[in-house]
């Protein structure tokens, strides 16, 4: 995907190249269910890439880059959607389409991934990063730039509607 020609001479090179070997796939899976479209996804993410690269020496490591990177991406994705044509473009998606890792979803995750495309924007991404990213609330806020008492009522929210439209039956 994202190629780095760059040969890292320097340290922040080899963490620069160390960030995105680590992190595109989980970026492009993000990117993507923001943006519903494989290629704008790719396109978001080597932006995001590039706006690290740009502001690398700014970072200040007061969150861990993970977070960093996911905070780039998430407004490169936000800016990309305000754009005339992404809002009249139809572009559901389902869980199939999303990019996989290297382990296949069980069909039972297929179905939660259906109804948690389905939920509000900000309730979809705290349920992203929280489950996906593995993220703690604390760093979930840094990411989104709001507070953590928010974090955790968009999470409690998700999770009600999503407890109520699966009956029960996943926890």
């Amino acid at each position: 995907m994202l190629e780095v020609v760059k040969v890292p001479g320097n340290d922040q090179d080899r963490f620069f190249v160390g960030l995105v070997n680590e992190h595109q796939g989980m970026l492009l899976r993000m990117c993507y269910v923001y943006l519903r479209d494989r290629e704008l996804a790719k396109d978001a993410v080597q932006e995001t890439f590039l706006k690290a690269y740009r502001s690398l020496g700014a970072f200040r490591g007061e969150s861990n880059a993970k977070t960093w990177l996911i905070r780039i991406a998430i407004n490169t994705c936000k800016s990309m959607q305000r754009s005339a044509w992404l809002r009249h473009h139809d572009r559901r998606i389902t869980p199939e389409d999303i990019p996989q890792t290297t382990v296949m979803p069980l069909a039972e995750d297929v179905d939660v991934m259906c109804h948690i495309m389905q939920l509000p924007p900000k309730l979809k991404e705290v349920i992203m990063l929280y489950y996906w990213q593995n993220m703690n609330v604390s760093e979930i806020a840094q990411a989104l730039g709001i507070a953590q008492s928010t974090v955790s009522r968009r999470l409690q929210h998700a999770r009600e509607k999503l407890h109520n439209v699966l009956d029960g039956r996943y926890e």
